[in-house]
């Protein structure tokens, strides 16, 4: 875990509504840019992605915008309290400290630090937020929407491509070869982890506070041990990472731009 004093206090209390989500995340993807740090590649398409949870609860895309919007929150500031963590020398969920920890590395590219997020996010964090969101009774009610912003969340993979041509220009031509370096990568199957999300928090729902927590700390352990796959995929795809890796172009902050 990291300590930095410059870190931004703002985001030490939870936010409240999905408008103090977007400013917390604001203010991660800026202190990202000011330091250099590729804890921004996340940050960035995560507000991005936030932004149109925003939209779709305006425009009644959801079942129960009011209780989406308290998902969206409880979801985020999963990712938002543990940022804080690793970087005021505290200790966030292992899959997050994996995460984090990638992002002081040179060697992993640009879209390897955002499967690392979503590893620790979606896997983990999701079904977390589901429990937490609804009490268990009322959880199977909740299932149309949470698929629903499953289809938002699906853009974090979906939309990367564009931005990953421009950090990595060969990228659009090694697609016709290789297919999708998505899951040319990893088989990161957004409905696999979706599917395994829910599943995760219909175990969790019934359970006590205890049992909750310990159930946790076991997810937690496993996808931390996965975070090994999406660093080091094998030989030959490690290869190719080093080699699309030293292909990448701009600063840390100029692909930060580009991934918002």
């Amino acid at each position: 875990m990291m300590s930095d004093q410059d870190f931004p206090a703002s985001i030490a209390t939870p936010a409240q509504s999905i408008d103090e989500v977007i400013n917390q995340l604001t203010a991660i993807v800026v202190w990202s840019g000011q330091n250099n740090s590729r804890t921004g590649y996340f940050a960035a398409l995560y507000r991005k992605v936030t932004i149109q949870v925003k939209k779709g609860i305006e425009a009644g895309f959801f079942d129960d915008g009011q209780r989406m919007g308290r998902f969206d929150v409880i979801f985020a500031n999963r990712y938002i309290h543990a940022c804080y963590q690793y970087h005021t020398g505290q200790a966030p969920t292992q899959s997050w400290v994996r995460a984090f920890d990638a992002t002081e590395r040179w060697w992993p590219i640009v879209l390897q630090h955002l499967l690392m997020g979503m590893n620790a996010h979606i896997n983990l964090d999701l079904g977390i937020a589901a429990t937490e969101t609804v009490p268990p009774e009322e959880l199977q009610s909740l299932r149309g929407d949470f698929d629903k912003i499953n289809q938002v969340l699906a853009g974090l993979v979906g939309s990367v491509r564009k931005e990953l041509a421009e950090i990595w220009p060969v990228f659009g031509i090694m697609n016709r070869f290789l297919g999708n370096v998505e899951t040319g990568i990893i088989n990161f199957s957004m409905e696999k982890a979706r599917d395994a999300a829910w599943s995760f928090a219909e175990q969790l729902s019934p359970q006590s506070s205890v049992q909750r927590q310990a159930m946790i700390q076991e997810k937690d352990a496993i996808f931390a041990a996965f975070s090994d796959v999406i660093m080091h995929p094998g030989f030959t795809l490690s290869t190719a990472l080093r080699i699309i890796r030293l292909g990448e172009q701009g600063t840390i902050r100029e692909r930060i731009e580009i991934l918002e």
